[in-house]
């Protein structure tokens, strides 16, 4: 049986502790995951700053390097992995067995992560607008204009409280080694896989694993990261987001509520934009915070929810090693239910109809031995104040909604991605001014489009680091 230790700044350490991970779908023993508490995390974190010390003994464009060979590493190697070895193969069938998703999506997501870590000096300089990345390894220098500036790191290292639903989300964390931050993760129960694997990469590209803490654990262990790194980065619900709200220190990382919004203007030929709409919302099984849960227009929006649906209605699930599947499962008992529930009582609201069951053959939800699935919903709303006018659910389920293009804004309400199709300049540009929507997309952009080059959701540079008023004596000559 592979252990899975606690790493403690880059010590294994065997807990007594211990959870079993086995395949959802043939009850196969996977793993034991040793098991952390809050306290071995609060008394760990007293060395926090030394984390820090041994990134910073390697110069920034030797980590880059580093970061280049480990994401080649991560994608095709063999590593260390526990107490045995795993190949790339092993970690997509591991990964499939504990959190529902197919092989190839496990697959497609490892090919994220390895690209990341091997574009990651374009990726930085992006995120810093330029800035030359030995200013955040000496604390000061010229930006460029012969004015000296001065970056001071937040905090020695950036706690994760990772989430099971979706490996792209682990991309998020990547650029921090490079800049000489420490990790300190706790792992999601179902996907312990991907940290654990990113951890052997680096360690077998040359970077110090004392710089590295993994902490799998019970939710006790994420409330003590929480409690005691200075920066954080969380992923959760909405009612984690209103806990962390205003807190500086919480980068927190909830529903996406992602929305595609067509304009007066275009909206007759939405045909044009069928396979958008249904790519922005199937693609990575509609998992994702950047998976389309929305689409709004002032007119067509029956015809519109009508054709997407038909598309959808043919999907069936699949086992999980056929390169063919595209829909996760659920494998948390009740959880598939529950959500089957609650969207069975919310289409009883009045204007709300499911466009899918028409077309579909069965009910939406399937229940099997260990695991369930949800089929692909699309409901169409006639009004935008339904409960399902703005869903956020773990599975490809969008709602098409009728509203007026002049209400549309002030109606939506938070959105994390918006892709607005529209030609209209003026719109647009009330768009720009819309700070209800964080990543905008005028034009064709499907909602799961990344740019690598921009922010995902809040910069890391900006969360990691401040700048601040410096100067020097004597002052630096001005051109």
């Amino acid at each position: 049986m592979l252990e899975i230790p606690v790493i403690r700044w880059g010590k294994p350490y065997e807990s007594l502790e211990k959870v079993p991970v086995t395949h959802f779908e043939t009850g196969e023993p996977l793993a034991n995951v040793h098991q952390a508490n809050g306290g071995i995390v609060k008394m760990d974190m007293r060395k926090a700053q030394k984390a820090r010390d041994a990134l910073r003994q390697i110069p920034i464009r030797e980590l880059l390097k580093m970061c280049v060979k480990a994401g080649d590493l991560y994608a095709t190697g063999t590593l260390d992995v526990g107490t045995g070895k795993q190949s790339p193969d092993d970690f997509c069938r591991m990964q499939s067995a504990s959190t529902g998703l197919p092989e190839a999506m496990c697959k497609a997501n490892m090919q994220k992560l390895a690209f990341v870590n091997k574009n990651i000096e374009q990726i930085l300089d992006a995120l810093t607008r330029g800035l030359p990345l030995d200013i955040l390894q000496t604390g000061y220098g010229d930006e460029g204009r012969g004015v000296f500036v001065s970056y001071q790191a937040t905090s020695p290292v950036m706690g994760l409280v990772l989430p099971s639903n979706s490996p792209g989300v682990h991309t998020l964390w990547l650029p921090a080694i490079p800049m000489q931050i420490g990790l300190v993760l706790k792992p999601g129960s179902g996907d312990p896989w991907t940290p654990y694997r990113m951890a052997a990469a680096y360690a077998a590209a040359g970077i110090p694993l004392e710089a590295i803490s993994l902490y799998p654990g019970p939710h006790e262990v994420g409330g003590a990261i929480t409690e005691n790194c200075p920066r954080v980065m969380i992923f959760g619900g909405q009612a984690t987001v209103d806990k962390y709200a205003g807190n500086p220190n919480v980068q927190v990382h909830g529903p996406g509520f992602s929305k595609i919004l067509i304009g007066d203007d275009v909206v007759d030929r939405w045909e044009d934009y069928l396979d958008l709409m249904v790519d922005s919302i199937f693609l990575n099984s509609g998992r994702g915070c950047i998976n389309c849960s929305g689409i709004w227009a002032s007119r067509h929006t029956e015809e519109i929810a009508d054709a997407i649906a038909q598309r959808l209605a043919k999907v069936e699930p699949k086992p999980m090693n056929d390169p063919t599947a595209n829909l996760a499962a659920f494998i948390t008992p009740g959880v598939a239910e529950a959500t089957n529930n609650q969207i069975e009582d919310n289409l009883k609201q009045p204007g709300v109809t499911e466009v899918t069951a028409k077309y579909r053959q069965g009910p939406r939800l399937i229940q099997r031995t260990g695991h369930d699935f949800l089929l692909p919903t699309i409901v169409h709303c006639s009004d935008p104040k339904a409960t399902l006018a703005n869903p956020e659910y773990m599975f490809p389920m969008c709602s098409v909604v009728k509203c007026p293009q002049k209400d549309m804004i002030k109606t939506i309400g938070y959105t994390l991605v918006g892709t607005v199709l529209t030609e209209n300049a003026a719109w647009k540009s009330e768009l720009l001014d819309a700070t209800n929507i964080d990543r905008l997309n005028l034009g064709q952009v499907r909602t799961v489009q990344m740019n690598w080059l921009q922010p995902h959701e809040g910069n890391i540079i900006d969360f990691l680091f401040r700048s601040r008023a410096f100067q020097t004596s004597p002052p630096p000559a001005i051109a």
